[in-house]
């Protein structure tokens, strides 16, 4: 399929079943943490200093970047999580061109880091800001189309899964059209709870849509508020915000039981997410003012009675222990609120 038939087809993308033979990782329901809730924390560099981190804190698993494809440093990963019970995701980039070596070396390492999987974007930025015009646009979803196929062999011939992220580049709709192309059991979706709020798409539509090929997750809770060429988006400590995490746990569970639960509690300023301005619309022909009263509408009926957080003005130091704070905050409220085990 080419890019502009996947475009003009995605629009019309259903819900569909995983099929059968789709990769499940092997765990009950745990929470674990990706290395993006940390910005500050040394620990969140390497896999293995990682797993230390956030045994000690209470997580079940970790999503983090292999530091070194050295063998020595690969046994350490998989007997220090063998030691911990913990599981591993690693990091991933798909290739750019041709030459798939690199991520081939990456593949082989994870598999033998004891990974149950790799977590990978097409677009490691946000669509709206990105990109200024549709061509432009049109032309990263040829690559990115491209770069999908050219993985899938290698982990279909390594048996290792890749978890492909919504990171605010793909509606839910065009995801699942990605998914269709493939139809293989090694690759699917790192579900994220609340990305696509920013591409208007409906928080539960996400959930329902794009469970059936949940690999991994970024879980999360979103507080939203208005400013004048948009709304504003934030990540919040779990059980502050607007997503129904209860519902969002049964209905990824149900669909996908063994899929890994990864915190990615960001502390951060607001996002602005503008989608009163023209240059916002650029990226999507097949949305209309239907999504954006929708979303609009959500904004306003939940919009935050506190104003939302910020870390502008704070010291390193007291970043980093708010940082620490929240993912505590999110471990604890998963353990005592949602039944998630460590």
């Amino acid at each position: 399929m080419d890019r502009r038939r996947f475009l003009m087809s995605v629009a019309a993308a259903g819900v569909v079943s995983a099929q059968g033979s789709r990769v499940d990782n092997l765990s009950r329901t745990t929470m674990g943490v990706c290395t993006f809730s940390y910005a500050l924390n040394p620990a969140a560099k390497s896999a293995y200093d990682f797993l230390d981190y956030c045994h000690s804190i209470g997580a079940g698993g970790v999503q983090a970047a292999l530091t070194s494809l050295e063998p020595e440093y690969l046994d350490k990963v998989r007997r220090r999580s063998e030691e911990y019970g913990m599981y591993v995701e690693a990091l991933a980039d798909l290739p750019h061109g041709d030459d798939t070596s690199k991520f081939e070396q990456l593949v082989i390492a994870a598999r033998r880091a004891g990974a149950v999987c790799l977590r990978a974007g097409c677009l490691e930025t946000r669509r709206y800001e990105t990109f200024s015009t549709f061509e432009d646009w049109s032309r990263f979803v040829g690559e990115s189309m491209d770069r999908i196929a050219r993985v899938v062999p290698i982990l279909e011939r390594h048996k290792m899964p890749l978890a492909l992220e919504n990171h605010k580049d793909w509606t839910a709709d065009e995801l699942v059209g990605l998914m269709k192309m493939h139809s293989s059991e090694y690759l699917g979706v790192c579900l994220d709870t609340g990305n696509n709020i920013a591409l208007l798409d409906d928080p539960s539509d996400v959930i329902q849509k794009l469970s059936p090929y949940a690999v991994s997750t970024h879980f999360k809770d979103m507080a939203v508020d208005e400013y004048p060429e948009g709304f504003l988006l934030s990540e919040v400590p779990l059980g502050q915000g607007i997503l129904d995490l209860r519902s969002v746990v049964e209905i990824i569970t149900k669909a996908r039981p063994r899929a890994k639960f990864n915190l990615e509690m960001i502390t951060r300023d607001p996002l602005k997410v503008p989608c009163l301005t023209a240059k916002y619309w650029a990226t999507f022909p097949d949305r209309n003012a239907w999504f954006l009263a929708r979303t609009l509408a959500m904004v306003r009926a939940h919009r935050s009675t506190q104003p939302l957080p910020r870390v502008s003005g704070l010291d390193s130091v007291a970043r980093q222990k708010l940082e620490e704070e929240n993912v505590k905050s999110c471990l604890r409220y998963a353990r005592e609120q949602l039944g998630m085990a460590a």
